[in-house]
């Protein structure tokens, strides 16, 4: 193999038509002398590593052998917290988890009661909801500062969920079983009883989905849940809150819709009744909201200033409930209040099985949001404070704390961020601070439950919503994704409105499906280009966006970025044949007619073959070999002597028929962005490298990667004709090789046939009809693609 430099001589010398001088400035230059590896060559200079595949007797030895460190590794891989507890600086970190765990419990508990009115529970219950969930993660999460607890998205989910299993109308009162428009009408009592069953059994079937899904090891698949779905499925989940939460605000009545354009029909039923609005709640509620933006915005911009967030939600429904109780303004103004909190805990219930049947589906859903929004926000805090946050044990703990959780009467737990939040930015360390927070709460629901009675419903209603803001302000992504990549911009506006309009299940649903269908449509309609060379370097860049670049005269480097499957093959011979310009089985297909034509010709005597091509009589007249349809004339046979003849196909021939010129003589296949190959993929190629190669042109294969190489050598790819040779370890190996190969030699079109234009060529040329019958025949033949 000769060497050749990269370019490294002194003197000027031609590459392909690319004059390449040596650098007069040095600088950053670098200069690298080698030979030019083809595979073959590669691999006889560089020993490959020989990979000896375990048995499954060593495997199962491996992942069965015990010994005290694999226990103790094990142990701790499931109870993360006997890693860090005994760790625990109580002197450094104690302070700054009680502080933390106070401000976080406070806001627990008023998040709780008001993402009770999203689940359509009873609000004591979501008290409940913001303590059972905590203890287990404190043993089983890998996150020091997730707060754990109702989040109000899967609330709205579930509270979906409950209104289409168990609506008002199910629940008539004896005496009134015909008007339901009016509360009266509807045994409160059974009805709530039942949504609690419902709510706590779709928590306990979620949780196991999560255990489930932890166990198996699949915590991958929450990264089908992209950054742009996210945020297009919680600014819609935002809108869906805020709707159902402005009729408590307002204090009017609605009736209840599930399902498609559910939230339409909720504002519809809203602003048609807007005149019965109660004006005590909703002076409450703007007033709330106004106060708790104003308070939230001040804690952000002087958070380097105000050492504890001030804790609005807790002082706004301490004054709420202090005006409600003393102005009595339930029965002065028929406000809404919360009424009854039961004090104390209540007993463990199983859940209803029988429902399970019912609610997979949206389990499933509620599980997934719930785990993907907690993991997202654990490993953005994981990342600031330097610790790891593991997937699938995230899976496992949050599916045991929502099992533990569920048997208690509690609603789905997660995260939500704002808590978070709260909870690291007051100085907590670890989840100590949120087993003090739990602390807070049950004291909420021993003692100062009953107390929280008169608040008006409205009050919690406009705490949600203040707490909506960075959902709805998500919506300024929208311009930012359309500058950096549109297709993600519409998987985050597809997600949003289909989240919207279709309910918060069927949007995850089509959100989820239209982001697929953009990585599918991606990968089989991808990027390709053809490359050109940067004067005196080896780098080969897109010829269309730089100015400088140089192709190697006579020769078409062609990259396809996409693996080379079968939903790509198609257009990646569409791309191939647009960058060649010409369509190798048509070029192959009126070389073959013209060589028909000639040979009648000779036959007749119209045309004379000798070494130097076919030449025509003078006498004869040109019209004469206009591209018609073969005489059926008999042609005596005239003996002559066998002559090999050479046809020029970009020249002019003697005959009128259009054969499409061929300017090149080498095809480089740049493979470096071709990560996988299937079956078809390596058919179709093999197919098209022959069309290409019985034409005259020689085909390299560059930059492949060589598990790429491996599947074409187990799928058949090489035979007698195709061989390694062809393959180049980089896209100037090739160049320099095709290079070094012109300069010795002219290249020859194999179809400048070296055929026998006499009587004794008995078979007439075959044409080749298409590229699909081709492949059909093969397959029939062969089993392996073979030719």
């Amino acid at each position: 193999m000769k060497s050749v430099s990269s370019h490294l001589f002194g003197e000027q010398e031609s590459l392909g038509g690319i004059e390449m001088p040596a650098p007069e400035n040095l600088g950053d230059n670098y200069f690298v002398a080698r030979a030019v590896y083809s595979e073959n060559f590669f691999q006889e200079e560089n020993e490959r590593k020989e990979k000896v595949p375990k048995t499954l007797r060593d495997r199962l030895a491996k992942e069965c052998s015990c010994s005290a460190k694999r226990i103790l590794g094990i142990i701790k891989s499931v109870f993360p917290v006997l890693d860090w507890l005994p760790k625990y600086k109580l002197k450094q970190w104690l302070p700054g988890d009680i502080i933390s765990g106070l401000s976080t419990g406070l806001i627990a508990t008023l998040q709780g009661l008001a993402f009770a009115l999203l689940a359509e529970v009873p609000v004591g219950y979501g008290l409940y909801s913001a303590f059972f969930p905590i203890l287990p993660y404190f043993f089983l999460g890998t996150s020091k500062h997730l707060a754990v607890g109702p989040f109000p998205i899967t609330s709205l989910m579930i509270g979906s969920l409950i209104l289409q299993l168990a609506p008002d109308e199910n629940f008539p009162l004896a005496s009134n079983t015909t008007d339901f428009s009016n509360v009266t009408g509807v045994d409160v009592a059974a009805r709530d009883a039942q949504r609690v069953i419902i709510a706590s059994s779709v928590t306990v079937l979620a949780g196991i989905i999560q255990l489930a899904l932890g166990v198996l090891q699949v915590g991958f698949i929450v990264r089908y849940l992209s950054v742009p779905l996210v945020g297009g499925f919680t600014t819609a989940a935002a809108f869906h809150v805020f709707v159902s939460q402005l009729k408590i605000a307002l204090s009017v009545p609605t009736q209840s819709y599930i399902g498609v354009l559910s939230v339409i029909y909720t504002l519809i039923d809203i602003f048609r009744n807007i005149r019965q609005t109660n004006i005590a709640d909703f002076i409450a509620a703007l007033i709330t909201f106004i106060v708790c933006v104003i308070v939230k915005e001040i804690n952000v911009r002087f958070k380097d200033k105000i050492k504890v967030p001030i804790p609005i939600e807790v002082i706004v429904t301490i004054v709420a409930t202090g005006i409600s109780y003393g102005a009595n303004l339930e029965k002065k103004y028929n406000a809404g209040i919360i009424k009854s909190i039961p004090t104390g805990f209540l007993p463990p219930v199983s859940p209803d099985a029988s429902l399970f049947s019912q609610m997979g589906t949206s389990a499933f859903s509620i599980a997934i949001v719930g785990y993907a929004v907690a993991v997202s926000v654990a490993k953005v805090f994981g990342t600031k404070h330097g610790y790891p946050i593991d997937g699938n044990q995230e899976f496992i703990a949050l599916g045991i704390s929502n099992i533990f959780g569920g048997c208690f009467s509690n609603f789905l737990a997660g995260t939500a961020l704002s808590r978070t939040a709260v909870q690291e930015s007051t100085g907590g360390k670890t989840q100590v601070a949120g087993l003090l927070s739990a602390v807070i709460v049950m004291i909420a629901i021993l003692i100062v439950g009953k107390l929280l009675e008169p608040l008006q419903k409205s009050v919690l209603a406009a705490i949600v919503i203040a707490n909506l803001k960075g959902m709805f302000w998500q919506v300024f992504d929208i311009p930012v994704l359309w500058r950096q990549n549109r297709v993600d911009c519409l998987i985050w506006i597809v997600t949003w409105i289909a989240a919207i309009l279709l309910g918060l299940d069927l949007g995850l649903l089509v959100g989820v499906c239209f982001e697929l269908l953009t990585v599918v449509l991606r990968a089989q309609f991808p990027f390709s280009t053809s490359l050109g060379n940067v004067p005196n370097t080896d780098i080969y860049k897109n010829l269309k966006r730089y100015k400088n670049l140089v192709e190697p005269k006579g020769v078409k480097i062609f990259k396809f970025s996409s693996p080379l499957f079968f939903g790509s093959v198609d257009y990646f011979k569409e791309k191939l044949n647009n960058a060649v310009g010409f369509d190798p089985v048509r070029v192959f297909n009126k070389r073959t007619k013209a060589l028909k034509k000639i040979q009648s010709l000779i036959k007749k005597g119209q045309l004379r073959a000798t070494r130097e091509g076919v030449i025509t009589d003078g006498s004869v007249a040109n019209e004469g070999f206009e591209d018609e349809g073969e005489s059926q004339e008999e042609v005596p046979d005239v003996p002559t002597k066998e002559v090999e003849i050479q046809v020029d196909w970009n020249s002019e021939l003697p005959i009128k028929i259009q054969v499409p010129k061929v300017t090149i003589h080498s095809l480089v296949f740049d493979f470096s962005a071709v990560s996988f190959m299937d079956i078809v993929g390596v058919r179709i190629f093999k197919m098209v490298v022959r069309q290409f190669e019985r034409i005259g042109i020689k085909i390299y294969v560059v930059a492949y990667e060589d598990h790429v190489l491996k599947k074409l050598e187990n799928c058949g790819f090489f035979d007698e004709n195709l061989k390694k040779d062809m393959f180049y370890l980089t896209i100037h190996d090739a160049v320099v090789h095709i290079h070094t190969q012109t300069m010795f030699k002219d290249v020859q079109d194999p179809i400048f046939e070296k055929i026998s234009l006499m009587q004794e060529l008995k078979e007439p040329l075959e044409e080749v009809q298409d590229d699909v019958e081709e492949l059909e025949d093969q397959n029939q033949g062969h089993a392996g693609f073979s030719y």
